[in-house]
């Protein structure tokens, strides 16, 4: 792979600010590591039909002996167009295979947008955050997302900040939308989102809760809710991370019985600094242990902000920390970031920014940048 600097642009091919292809796939040479580039770069990854990836702010699960990636497809549209903005899709949540992490092959769309004014996915409108875990009893796989219809804006009505769930027979499949609902009151808006689940097969939605209505629970607070069996409700069953305020963007994973929450803070598109906690019970309580970037360009989560973390197969205690640099002049052109995630104590994490590397060479804690 290729840093940003070092290929050229395609002007036939040119959207938004420039469409940038890298050499390594258009050749037909397939990638061989993860290429984050310089923290201030927004390198293409293209799958390998030769397009760039367009799955924002999703995740990865395997299944069926792949990795399957999959998140929102944005348009290729700045922010700053109010009325069709780029962080809205027409198109759905769309998804990639790999059997290497490395090259991706395009599954098609999974959960689309509609056409019909009437209906709830509509387009444009947002599946933010959408997050698939597979449930071992129904053999279903489900997805939840920050649920925002059309137009598309966020809002405090019903509809412009829910959870949305899916779920489907087969990983890659077409998923059927369920509906949206508020998994704790209807005074409650859905913002960031991720879903956790858990050794015992119990599965877990975490969000950002938004609370507009005065009294004890105004603001904004990172909420655990618990499941049914099937994974398609909430139960009454939550917890509320009291010391998570005005915290969004969650990454939840687990070792060694420990569970560990990176959060960014709520600055918009502007990059923050991350902060993380540490339980040993996934309903609390929770210890605020601070930034787990180390290294050169901390201070603003090497100018990214986190999606998901998951396991490499057949790798103990390996787990990839997954971000993404928004790139708010043309949402389309945001880069992926690919990060090991490194354990220097047994209660503790941390992060440090490779601008390459690859899984055949894991960086171990401490060890120095590339």
């Amino acid at each position: 792979m290729l840093g940003i600097n070092s290929i050229k642009p395609a002007p036939a091919l040119a959207v938004c600010f420039g469409l940038i292809f890298q050499a390594s796939l258009v050749s037909g040479e397939p990638y061989a590591d993860f290429n984050n580039g310089a923290v201030t770069n927004y390198v293409k990854w293209l799958d390998t039909g030769g397009k760039p990836i367009n799955a924002h702010d999703g995740g990865i699960i395997y299944a069926n002996g792949k990795y399957h990636w999959y998140g929102m497809a944005l348009r290729p549209l700045p922010v700053a167009n109010s009325t069709n903005g780029g962080q809205k899709t027409v198109m759905g949540v769309v998804m990639y295979s790999s059997s290497d992490l490395y090259n991706w092959t395009d599954e098609g769309v999974i959960l689309a947008c509609s056409t019909n004014p009437a209906s709830p996915l509509y387009g444009p409108m947002r599946f933010e955050r959408p997050k698939i875990i597979h449930n071992p009893a129904t053999k279903k796989y489900v997805m939840w997302c920050h649920y925002v219809g059309t137009p598309g804006n966020h809002g405090t009505r019903i509809g412009l900040g829910d959870a949305g769930v899916a779920s489907c027979d087969t990983v890659n499949g077409q998923y059927t939308f369920l509906g949206y609902h508020r998994p704790i009151d209807t005074n409650s808006i859905v913002r960031d989102c991720t879903l956790f689940q858990d050794d015992d097969g119990s599965a877990y939605f975490i969000y950002d809760r938004d609370v507009r209505v005065p009294g004890p629970d105004f603001g904004r607070v990172l909420h655990v809710v618990k499941l049914t069996d099937d994974y398609l409700a909430a139960t009454g069953t939550f917890y509320k991370i009291t010391n998570a305020s005005a915290r969004e963007a969650p990454v939840m994973l687990k070792r060694n019985g420990f569970y560990y929450l990176i959060t960014s803070g709520e600055t918009g598109w502007k990059f923050n600094r991350a902060n993380y906690y540490r339980a040993t019970n996934i309903f609390g309580p929770y210890t605020e242990v601070g930034d787990p970037c180390v290294g050169p360009d901390t201070g603003a989560t090497f100018d990214s902000q986190g999606t998901q973390a998951f396991a490499i197969q057949g790798k103990k205690d390996a787990f990839i920390f997954v971000a993404e640099r928004h790139n708010t002049a043309c949402m389309t052109d945001s880069s992926y970031i690919f990060l090991p995630v490194r354990f220097p104590s047994p209660d503790t994490l941390e992060l440090q920014y490779f601008e390459r590397w690859d899984l055949n060479h894991w960086p171990a804690a401490g060890a120095s940048r590339q």
